[in-house]
């Protein structure tokens, strides 16, 4: 047996070594109603593949696609918009199933179970039939089945989406106020996992809350986009802790972070893009903020007009910034350029200093990330258990199959080592 553990334990450690340590999947958009978005690979300072989906594949991505997230160890959702699917992968590049009763799906998050998804759709087939909305709604769909199960009528067009505490939080926009009959919204929205049901509505007096929010524990980054003319943009720490408990829990900074990220470190990085019709161009912000510290402080403190390195010299020199992200396994940060909006775009990467360690063509309008894990294991839902295939097994070192892992020991499947 201890020449057995011996050998095990040399071979983890080969396996460490010969695994790939930076491995990202940039999700491209493509240009709209074009039916072009793509997959981007990248591997260890390489872009494997520009059309990752088609070669894996053998077809097209969809329409539009704008968030990707992790699901557990085997399993990778997106969302694409104008296509009305929630795509799924492996990590591997190849498709699982498709969900097609999520009409303009936005954003995505997951809590190893459940994929929810926001949309500015009025209506969504559920396993109990149709619901229909006079808002948008969160969807939930059950991984084991990839079923649309509940759905929820939030604010007008929600988009960014987290979970806390067993809750979801959900910004709304009101992005279609210019040409539907109501105002930009004002609102995020709290609802129980679990039940699916509102419990609280948040009124934070910023309008348009529009983008992919970004947390760090109890702390979200919203971005609020203003209405483009008289409101500019701005920004907010939301404290989800304090939402909870009927607080008040968010603070407001007079700078945009339209794309952001967390950071290993627990703070946020944000490029902020601020749009006015009135004067015809973008105002940009470059941003690191302590979320801790902008709460402590009521704004004060915690926002610091910097990034690491080059980075914000870098973006300086871009044509369009469109996209920020941090690594949360290695540190290692991403930016992209869309440049023109309807040409290729280019990936950046630098060290988690801020050394710009190298520039990369990908596609159009590249702007979601989702970094791989290493080692092959995805760390936010490590305390969920996993649900496997049922065509897939585990087997113990003397080949047995086991049907219910114990935690700490050692499983083989499909030919590789997992240590639950």
């Amino acid at each position: 047996m201890k020449r057995l553990l011996l050998c095990l334990s040399l071979f983890i450690c080969h396996l460490s070594f010969s695994e790939a340590q930076e491995r990202l999947i940039l999700l491209n958009e493509g240009m709209w109603q074009a039916d072009n978005g793509r997959l981007t690979y990248f591997e260890d300072g390489q872009v494997i593949s520009n059309q990752w989906f088609r070669d894996q594949n053998g077809q097209k991505l969809g329409d539009t696609p704008n968030d990707i997230i992790q699901v557990n160890d085997h399993l990778i959702a997106i969302a694409i918009n104008w296509s009305n699917i929630v795509q799924f992968i492996t990590p591997e590049g190849k498709a699982v199933a498709a969900t097609e009763d999520i009409p303009n799906n936005r954003k995505l998050c997951t809590d190893g179970r459940y994929v929810y998804v926001t949309s500015y759709g009025h209506e969504c087939l559920t396993t109990s039939g149709f619901k229909y909305f006079d808002k948008g709604f969160v969807a939930k769909i059950d991984i084991s089945t990839f079923q649309t199960v509940a759905a929820t009528e939030v604010g007008y067009e929600p988009e960014g989406i987290a979970l806390y505490d067993g809750h979801l939080f959900v910004a709304n926009t009101g992005g279609y106020a210019a040409q539907e009959n109501h105002d930009y919204e004002t609102t995020v929205s709290i609802l129980n996992a679990a039940t699916m049901q509102v419990v609280r509505t948040v009124d934070t007096h910023q309008p348009n809350l529009y983008g992919k929010m970004s947390q760090c524990g109890r702390y979200l980054l919203i971005n609020s986009s203003g209405d483009y003319y008289d409101m500019e943009a701005s920004s907010m720490i939301f404290d989800c802790r304090k939402a909870l408990d009927g607080q008040d829990c968010c603070v407001r900074m007079n700078v945009s972070a339209t794309y952001n990220s967390p950071t290993i470190s627990g703070q946020f990085y944000a490029i902020g893009s601020n749009f006015s019709y009135i004067k015809g161009d973008y105002e940009f912000f470059y941003l690191t903020i302590d979320p801790k510290e902008v709460m402590d402080s009521q704004g004060q403190n915690g926002i610091v007009a910097s990034l690491p390195g080059t980075v914000k010299a870098d973006f300086e020199q871009m044509g369009q910034p469109y996209g920020i992200y941090v690594n949360p396994y290695t540190g290692y940060i991403y930016g992209t350029d869309a440049t023109s909006f309807e040409a290729a775009g280019y990936l950046y990467q630098w060290t988690p200093e801020g050394r710009l360690i190298g520039k990369h063509k990908v596609y159009v309008n590249p702007g979601h990330f989702l970094a791989l894990p290493p080692d092959g294991h995805f760390l936010s839902v490590k305390e969920i258990p996993i649900h496997m295939p049922q065509s897939d097994y585990l087997n113990d070192l003397q080949g047995r199959r086991v049907t219910t892992p114990r935690h700490g020991c050692v499983y083989i499947q499909n030919g590789h080592i997992y240590i639950y």
